[in-house]
């Protein structure tokens, strides 16, 4: 099956220039989104996770039904803020400013190998600090996997774990 036209692409979103590659679309056929958990367990299954993490939000639509084929447990990792309890953040740089992630502290055993997962790799800042705040914790990371990758925004280059993507963008 070709995944690629099951994800919409919408041009000028969510300002000019910048070309979406939507999942709804992907999410609302049930064979194809079947098809994508399936793929991305096989991506992963190298990387022996012990632990899913999904980066907010759309990083949950792809971890929480891959932990539930696997029979692993799932882990949120969020903006500032929006996780309840005591939380462990990590603050990176952005090209303006900065912005920060958190998970829940105690959500991650020592050792605990974990795979972070998203629907989209772009610039790859996201991605590595949530591979920092997981090491801060005590978290192995053993790899990262997302859905579709935007190769001509090199993200996977920031990267010092195993990455996997089932789609790739050149443009």
């Amino acid at each position: 099956m070709n995944l690629k036209e099951h994800i919409r692409s919408v041009p000028d979103f969510p300002k000019p220039g910048i070309l979406f590659y939507d999942i709804s679309t992907l999410l609302e056929h049930p064979v194809a989104w079947k098809v994508t958990v399936e793929r991305l367990a096989e991506a992963i299954r190298p990387f022996k996770p012990d632990l899913l993490a999904g980066i907010e939000s759309r990083g949950f639509l792809t971890a929480a039904p891959l932990a539930l084929e696997l029979g692993l447990g799932f882990i949120m990792i969020r903006k500032k803020g929006k996780l309840p309890g005591p939380t462990v953040p990590y603050t990176y740089d952005l090209e303006y400013g900065t912005d920060t992630v958190e998970i829940q502290e105690g959500a991650v055993p020592p050792g605990a190998r974990v795979v972070i997962l998203d629907d989209l790799l772009a610039t790859g800042g996201t991605l590595n600090a949530s591979v920092h705040l997981l090491r801060k914790v005590g978290g192995n990371v053993t790899g990262g996997a997302c859905i579709m990758e935007l190769t001509f925004l090199k993200g996977r280059d920031k990267l010092d774990i195993p990455f996997a993507s089932l789609l790739q963008y050149d443009e």
